[in-house]
């Protein structure tokens, strides 16, 4: 079955007393049973729901995973693989991620007792061949990377970790492109979690996040934490999110054409230093990219040569564009990581990482392109004598 009609049609609950089409928001706490020792699949919605099922078993499927677990936010999904490891384990990830998960990595996995390294290139073979140690137990990839759309080789990254120890866990944030642009699992990771904040709802209206296993063994382990620590997503924020992945890859499309035009724009504008992209040809991993991805995703940044007192003045001049942290919803948002998505690192930890207050970072909406580059382009106008 192709992603569009899955999306639509896969692992809806189907209603059985009225059968509507629409899955039934099963909002309630608890449900009864029969008698004494009964076992029925739902007997308390922390630890199951039938509307969270259906979400479940959808995304499951997009991503070709064995089970999915819904969670309350995408910091709740990489609590609950986190939890995966004990004190005295080994995680490696990539210096350039999401500043919420540098946050967790950083600060609260230490306080448990795990050692976290933080590597410049996890595609440099020989570096993560020496990073990695007797007690290492997971890699975190995210690609492309927030926020400078690096691409993580996951085939590469794979066969690297694990010829050393095939136990260490492959773990893929997925975020940025969806199941509709990536799927990490087929690629050769073991887990894959997603904001479904993001993309996979789309209308900026719900917090969410999944963890997809691929295989049962893992699915039993994620399942035991969402439910022991009480990580799942509620009935009606499970339902705005199966209501938005039906229109994912029509989405996905528009995004994605709407960001290639903006990215071709900036590309050209006299006042941008450097765009990121993975859809531009110029991108260095551009041949890696159309390998491992089946499209190029709705997100860009770009670096303006403006002094760093005069961004402000840029943003507030927008019309169309709303400043905003997050990302993935039908309308465009942009976002200046310095101070908004990657503020929790230190200074010196984002300059590192290449996040610098001149960096800029779109999500492209739905709109019509020729109306978001008109708006930004009458906002670069103020600071440049030749427009």
């Amino acid at each position: 079955m192709n992603i569009e009609t899955s999306a639509i049609h896969n692992g809806i609950y189907k209603d059985t007393e009225y059968s509507s089409v629409s899955t039934p928001i099963y909002q309630t706490s608890t449900f009864s049973i029969s008698e004494l020792g009964e076992q029925k699949e739902f007997d308390y919605t922390r630890s199951g729901n039938p509307t969270r099922k259906a979400l479940e078993e959808n995304l499951a499927e997009l991503e070709n995973g064995y089970e999915a677990f819904s969670t309350s936010s995408g910091m709740s999904a990489i609590t609950a693989v986190l939890s995966l490891l004990k004190t005295g384990d080994h995680l490696i990830t990539s210096k350039e991620i999401y500043g919420g998960t540098y946050r967790l990595f950083s600060s609260i996995a230490p306080q448990f007792g795990i050692e976290v390294s933080f590597v410049d290139n996890l595609n440099d073979s020989e570096v993560l061949k020496k990073t990695i140690k007797s007690n290492t137990k997971m890699v975190w990839i995210e690609t492309p990377s927030n926020p400078l759309l690096k691409i993580v080789d996951i085939k590469l990254v794979q066969k690297t970790v694990k010829e050393i120890d095939e136990k260490i866990l492959l773990v893929s944030d997925n975020t940025f492109l969806s199941p509709y642009f990536q799927k990490p699992l087929d690629l050769g990771c073991d887990i894959v979690i997603h904001s479904t904040t993001k993309y996979i709802n789309g209308h900026s209206d719900v917090i969410g996040g999944v963890v997809i296993s691929k295989t049962q063994e893992l699915s039993k382990k994620v399942q035991y934490y969402v439910n022991c620590m009480g990580l799942a997503s509620a009935p009606f924020d499970s339902w705005l999110v199966l209501r938005g992945v039906k229109t994912l890859p029509l989405r996905m499309k528009a995004h994605e054409q709407n960001a290639l035009k903006i990215a071709n724009f900036l590309q050209n504008h006299e006042l941008v230093e450097e765009v990121y992209y993975p859809g531009l040809q110029t991108h260095p991993q551009y041949d890696l990219i159309k390998k491992q991805m089946q499209g190029f995703g709705g997100m860009l940044s770009f670096k303006l040569n403006l002094e760093a007192e005069k961004m402000n003045e840029f943003f507030k001049s927008l019309k169309i564009f709303q400043a905003a942290v997050s990302l993935g919803g039908v309308e465009s948002l942009i976002a200046q990581p310095w101070s908004m998505s990657h503020a929790s690192m230190s200074e010196q930890d984002r300059l590192n990482a290449g996040v610098i207050p001149q960096l800029v970072r779109i999500s492209a909406g739905v709109e019509n392109s020729e109306d978001l580059i008109n708006d930004l382009n009458q906002s670069l106008k103020s600071f440049c004598c030749c427009c």
